[in-house]
C-alpha cells in the first residue's frame, strides 16, 4: 500500500520522529510504525488527524491506495457474487429435485421442509438479484464478463440491455419447461 511510504514521507518533511508524530494524533508510536510499514491501515479519525499535522487533503494523503482499494472492493464483490450464485443454483436444484420424494417418504413433515428449503432459495434469489441490479448485469455475457473482472464496451453493452426482456422470458419458460418435466419425471419414478 501506498499510504505508509506517504505518512513517512510527510512525517519525514515535518523531521517528526514516529513518537512525536503520535503523539500529535493520539495513538501509539507502534501503531505509527504499523502504517508505515504497511502492517495495518489507519482509521478515518486517524486519518483526518494525519491529514491535519500534514496539512494535505485526506485525499492526497492516500490517493495512491484509493485505486487499490477500489480493485480489492470488485474482487470482494465478485467473489460474494460468485459464492451467493453457486449456493443459489445449488438451492434450486435441491428446490426442483426434492419435493416428491420428501412427501413420499416424510408426508406432511416433507412438505414443511420443502418449503423452509423454497424460503432459503427465495432469499438467494432475492440477494442475486440484488446484486446483478448493483452492478448492471442481468444478460449471460454481462456476468460471464463481470465474473471474469470484465466490463462490456458501450456498444456491447447496449445490445446486451436490448436482449435482457428477451432473455427474461425465456429463461422463465425454460424453468417452467424445466420444473414440469421434473415433476412429472419424479412422480412416474415414485409411484406407488
Amino acid at each position: 500500500m501506498e499510504l505508509g511510504k506517504q505518512i513517512k514521507k510527510y512525517r519525514g518533511e515535518l523531521s517528526l520522529s514516529q513518537e512525536a508524530l503520535a503523539e500529535k494524533i493520539y495513538v501509539s508510536r507502534q501503531t505509527v510504525s504499523n502504517w508505515e510499514n504497511d502492517k495495518n491501515y489507519p482509521d478515518i479519525n486517524s486519518l483526518l488527524r494525519l491529514s491535519e499535522v500534514f496539512q494535505v487533503s485526506v485525499d492526497i494523503l492516500i490517493k495512491g491506495d484509493v485505486e487499490k482499494m477500489k480493485v480489492e472492493i470488485r474482487q470482494q464483490d465478485r467473489q460474494q457474487f460468485e459464492m451467493d450464485s453457486f449456493i443459489f443454483s445449488a438451492l434450486m436444484l435441491a428446490t426442483l429435485l426434492t419435493p416428491v420424494p420428501l412427501l413420499h417418504y416424510l408426508d406432511n413433515l416433507g412438505i414443511a421442509v420443502w418449503v423452509m428449503l423454497v424460503s432459503v432459495t427465495g432469499f438467494y434469489a432475492s440477494k442475486v438479484e440484488k446484486m446483478k441490479k448493483a452492478f448492471d448485469i442481468q444478460t449471460y455475457k454481462e456476468i460471464i464478463a463481470f465474473m471474469g473482472g470484465e466490463g462490456l464496451d458501450e456498444i456491447a453493452k447496449a445490445k446486451e440491455e436490448g436482449k435482457r426482456p428477451y432473455q427474461k422470458i425465456l429463461m422463465t419458460a425454460a424453468a417452467a419447461f424445466i420444473a414440469l418435466a421434473v415433476s412429472v419425471l419424479m412422480l412416474w419414478i415414485f409411484k406407488e
